[in-house]
């Protein structure tokens, strides 16, 4: 329910997604696909999952996005800010803008969700330090970045004052997200289950932080969410 929270706090409180508005999310992480999770909930006509792997990509598609952009690859001796340029201009021709958009902690990631928002919208950055992402959310009214990789990154400010973005930060979660974020469950609007991909017996702890830091299990299979059952308890009672 935490990082459930964590999503509302972004999309719903400070990112302000209304019925029938667009997101993208940059990154595929559990926290940026519980906010595809949150802005389905909400009623979003469009959520535009970003990710460099194809298998989060997947199950972003499966879960609560309606489309997904896997960026290109970084061309030789190519500036981060030449590429964010790059990748906005492809992420517009494929699949149009969004209203919402939340991006990974990368400084591409940030540069690109400044730039993909429309005239009058907000950009959020999300938390501050490891875990990191972003939301730019309305084509005319919110951007959204969920956490940060470097505190020190270069973003164009002529484009933060040319479309008179609003910016806002967002530090984890505040009064009132967790009673929304366990309503939205409640109700049966938000399923938690499909997030966890892996779970391990207590004794098998390393092997699941291992799974988690490489990202795939030892049988090639893509980590989401990993949970690691108590001393005794059987992995299959939950």
């Amino acid at each position: 329910m935490e990082p459930l929270s964590v999503a509302v706090h972004a999309v719903s409180k400070l990112g302000g997604l209304k019925t029938n508005q667009s997101i993208a999310v940059f990154g595929c992480g559990p926290v940026e696909i519980l906010c595809m999770a949150v802005a389905k909930a909400l009623g979003a006509s469009r959520i535009i999952a970003v990710d460099i792997v194809s298998g989060r990509l997947e199950f972003a598609k499966s879960y609560a996005a309606t489309d997904v952009y896997r960026p290109p690859p970084v061309a030789q001796e190519e500036s981060r800010i030449a590429y964010s340029k790059r990748s906005v201009a492809t992420l517009r021709q494929q699949l149009g803008i969004a209203e919402r958009v939340d991006a990974s902690g990368a400084e591409v990631s940030i540069q690109t969700g400044v730039r993909i928002v429309k005239a009058g919208g907000t950009y959020v950055q999300v938390n501050f330090g490891a875990c990191n992402f972003s939301i730019a959310i309305s084509f005319t009214v919110h951007s959204l970045k969920v956490g940060m990789g470097s505190s020190d990154i270069t973003i164009d400010m002529s484009a933060v004052v040319a479309k008179e973005l609003v910016v806002k930060g967002s530090f984890r979660y505040g009064p009132g997200d967790y009673p929304l974020a366990i309503a939205l469950v409640a109700q049966g609007k938000i399923d938690l289950k499909p997030l966890v991909s892996h779970r391990f017996p207590f004794e098998n702890s390393p092997l699941a932080f291992q799974a988690t830091l490489d990202g795939k299990s030892d049988d090639g299979k893509g980590v989401i969410k990993t949970i690691i059952s108590g001393p005794g308890v059987d992995i299959n009672d939950v």
